[in-house]
């Protein structure tokens, strides 16, 4: 359906014809090629099998960031920053290096349905600088709040930082030069849909603008009505392309009333772009809570290599506190990703009761972090295990390892008829221990990588977990 605004056609979903590019991740599939990959600077993840020809001896194993009793967690409260909603935006700015914030704050009416801009500083990502500033509406905001930044080098420094929320029945956008005063890019929803979550990203890998929508709807595979979640991409913000479902339940799948609730923290690492999940299960009710309460809330993981199709895994990434009483026993959703060295600074919204239990009070912002890019290994005990990739040409000078290695990881590069290449066999490579994301791979003959030809990498790891390569 397209409504019109002042100036623009605008798209309204659902209609009920979309398309589905979603889909549960299945060990061993991968896709068949014509031709190799063209490998550049990585890094390369292992998070799905796009990279693996073939393997044996190894455990996929879906690393789950765990709690620090060292971070203050809540980090930004309900009762003293007055955050109210499960989104958060985090940047760290390029110039400065500061943590920069912005989240949904409750108002003086603590109005449901009426939010504003509550913004923060901090020199480390943890600790914040208070009091919280409400920044001035751009317009009247319901629920949201997704910041983007365009560097400093954006065509339009006027520009350069946009704002979505949702309201009116649709994804509404402001623009900033400073991510502080903002003005209305139109006075209208860019895209209309029917549940009230959206957030944009910049999708760097292709040049574009997305946004990822939420619609409460029935479905070819579902029963009954639920949020589900849709994706548009857009060269300017204003002109949207036709939604489609990137994320949806399938019953005999998934379990009881499975529902996808948003899809923040995107992330792109190499050729492959990961986000976190929002999973509601408002069947379930967490241990322990006040009658009445009902809603648990988790977060699993999804990926897409091509920008189109998405793929979630089935096992949860993140889960609540199991503690009663915790400020996160019901919910733990993640939604802000920012890579800080080599580490991956995980923001995530946490309930303690409940869906719609005291959201003045107990929807509030924590923290975990984990080691860069180790969302998923792959895992050899005593016995090494074996990964090869499909045919690949690289180019780079260097080659690198992400893993954690007690025993000892090899590598070596087969050429033409799976036959090692002259001085990259097994043997020849220096062996790698310890734990890092960036092992050096090193030939005792020392010489360069070979570049031009399709070649498979071999990986030999015993007693270690391998996360993927860099170029």
């Amino acid at each position: 359906m397209v409504g019109s605004g002042p100036n623009t056609p605008v798209i309204s979903v659902p209609a009920g014809d979309e398309a589905f590019n979603a889909s549960i991740y299945e060990p061993g599939e991968s896709p068949a090629r014509d031709e190799p990959l063209l490998l550049g600077a990585g890094p390369h993840l292992f998070v799905d099998d796009y990279l693996i020809e073939a393997g044996t001896g190894l455990t996929r194993r879906v690393n789950r960031p765990e709690r620090d009793p060292d971070i203050p967690n809540p980090i930004i409260t309900g009762p003293e920053d007055r955050n109210f909603q499960p989104y958060i935006s985090v940047l760290r700015d390029p110039e400065s290096g500061r943590f920069r914030t912005w989240f949904g704050t409750w108002t003086d009416a603590q109005d449901t349905a009426v939010a504003h801009v509550g913004y923060m500083e901090s020199e480390d990502g943890v600790h914040w600088i208070r009091p919280v500033r409400i920044l001035d509406d751009p317009a009247p905001i319901q629920f949201g709040n997704s910041v983007i930044d365009d560097g400093p080098n954006c065509p339009d420094p006027s520009r350069r930082y946009t704002l979505a929320w949702w309201k009116d029945g649709g994804l509404k956008l402001a623009t900033s030069p400073d991510g502080l005063t903002w003005t209305p890019l139109a006075p209208y929803p860019v895209l209309r849909h029917n549940h009230d979550i959206n957030n944009i990203f910049r999708d760097t890998l292709r040049d574009r603008y997305v946004a990822t929508i939420s619609v409460y709807t029935t479905g070819p595979t579902w029963s009954g009505q639920r949020r589900v979640t849709m994706q548009s991409v857009s060269d300017d913000l204003l002109h949207w392309e036709r939604p489609w479902y990137v994320l949806t339940p399938i019953d005999g799948e998934d379990e009881g009333q499975t529902q996808f609730y948003a899809m923040d923290g995107h992330l792109i690492r190499g050729g492959l772009w990961v986000a976190p999940v929002k999973v509601l299960r408002d069947d379930l009710r967490a241990s322990g809570t006040p009658e009445g309460s009902c809603g648990i809330g988790y977060t699993a993981l999804a990926w897409t290599r091509d920008g189109v199709h998405w793929v979630r895994d089935r096992a949860p990434f993140f889960e609540p506190d199991p503690r009663p009483g915790a400020w996160d026993h019901a919910h733990a959703w993640m939604d802000r990703q920012v890579v800080v060295g080599d580490e991956v600074f995980i923001y995530y919204c946490g309930y303690r009761n409940g869906h719609k239990v005291n959201r003045f009070e107990e929807r509030q912002i924590g923290l975990v972090r984990m080691a860069r890019d180790r969302y998923v290994s792959r895992d050899a005990g005593d016995l090494p295990g074996v990964l090869r990739t499909p045919p690949v040409v690289l180019d780079a000078a260097q080659l690198t390892v992400n893993a954690e290695v007690a025993g000892e990881l090899r590598v070596r590069i087969l050429g033409e008829h799976g036959r090692p290449l002259p001085g990259f066999d097994f043997d020849d490579c220096r062996p790698i221990r310890g734990d890092s994301p960036g092992h050096e791979v090193r030939w005792v003959n020392g010489a360069a990588l070979p570049m031009g030809a399709p070649v498979h990498l071999e990986f030999r790891v015993q007693d270690g977990r391998l996360y993927g390569f860099g170029l």
